[in-house]
């Protein structure tokens, strides 16, 4: 197995021609690249799931997996969503360039290969690519942890501290796993700003807003980490309102409707008709076995 010199951008060349992953081996390696070679489709998707390099070359005609299907693999894979595709063809028609294009390739190169222009497009390209992490370390350091996904859920791309935030939402392990959100988004979507869910992990809640649509399949979303607040506990728990579990939190800790009315500030009328809307949303029917309840939820967080 090669591993790349985390010092020198990395390129995997795909092709089933032994002469063209030579001759690219070379001219890479003397231009400073780490190279890295496969000679099927299969061969570089298992390159893929152990690393991740800079640039991919493919070429377009290929046995098995030809080069649009293998390019649409890779670019289906969200860790290889910043890593430019060139696709490698002999096939100069439009629909084949178009089609290496909707397969998710940033750029083509026409076989056989003039190897000066084959440079200058890796290094346009890698540039360019440094250009988009840059900006969405950029994001996360402002706090703008953001990703795209599909209507589905699928993640598209993700800055890196969202995409660390979305592990802990998986439970993933694996540090190198952007993994597709854990349930479809709503539909409708919620006006730019809204929140599309939530979920909680450990002591924290999650929350997944809108901030806008970016595409015809593509969504841009916010995701945020926000300790969990105990009422918020009792909320999810037993359907209340964010005011009735607010009140359930104060009578679980002793206080009377006078004392959580001075508390909230408000009149212990108010304080008695959220507490009736407690009994009838949780089918309790005393203060004494709504704040055992109540205890019990919070202790088993």
């Amino acid at each position: 197995m090669t591993v790349p010199d985390p010092s020198r951008k990395s390129v995997l060349v795909i092709d089933d021609d032994p002469a063209v992953l030579g001759l690219m081996d070379e001219k890479l390696t003397d231009g400073g690249y780490t190279v890295l070679l496969a000679q099927s489709g299969m061969a570089a998707l298992a390159v893929t799931a152990r690393t991740v390099p800079d640039l991919i070359m493919v070429d377009a005609l290929m046995p098995g997996m030809n080069g649009w299907e293998v390019c649409a693999a890779l670019h289906d894979d969200p860790r290889l969503s910043l890593v430019p595709i060139i696709f490698m063809t002999g096939l100069t028609e439009t629909e084949h360039v178009i089609r290496a294009f909707e397969a998710g390739a940033a750029d083509y190169v026409t076989k056989p290969l003039r190897l000066e222009e084959v440079m200058a497009r890796i290094g346009v390209r890698m540039e360019s690519a440094a250009r988009i992490r840059a900006a969405h370390g950029a994001l996360d350091h402002a706090g703008r942890f953001l990703l795209a996904t599909s209507h589905a859920g699928d993640v598209l791309w993700a800055t890196p501290q969202a995409g660390l935030v979305l592990r802990e939402l998986s439970g993933a392990n694996d540090a190198g796993a952007i993994l597709p959100l854990p349930a479809p988004l709503p539909a409708p979507l919620p006006a730019p700003g809204g929140v599309l869910m939530r979920h909680n992990v450990g002591e924290n809640e999650l929350v997944l807003s809108l901030v806008g649509v970016s595409g015809p399949d593509e969504l841009l979303l916010r995701i945020s980490r926000q300790p969990l607040v105990p009422q918020r506990i009792l909320q999810d728990r037993l359907g209340l309102s964010a005011r009735e579990a607010e009140v359930l939190l104060w009578i679980s800790r002793g206080k009377t409707s006078r004392d959580i009315a001075d508390i909230l500030q408000v009149s212990p009328r108010t304080i008695d008709k959220h507490i009736e809307q407690i009994y009838n949303k949780t089918g309790l029917s005393t203060r004494a076995a709504a704040a055992a309840t109540a205890s019990r939820l919070l202790q088993e967080r």
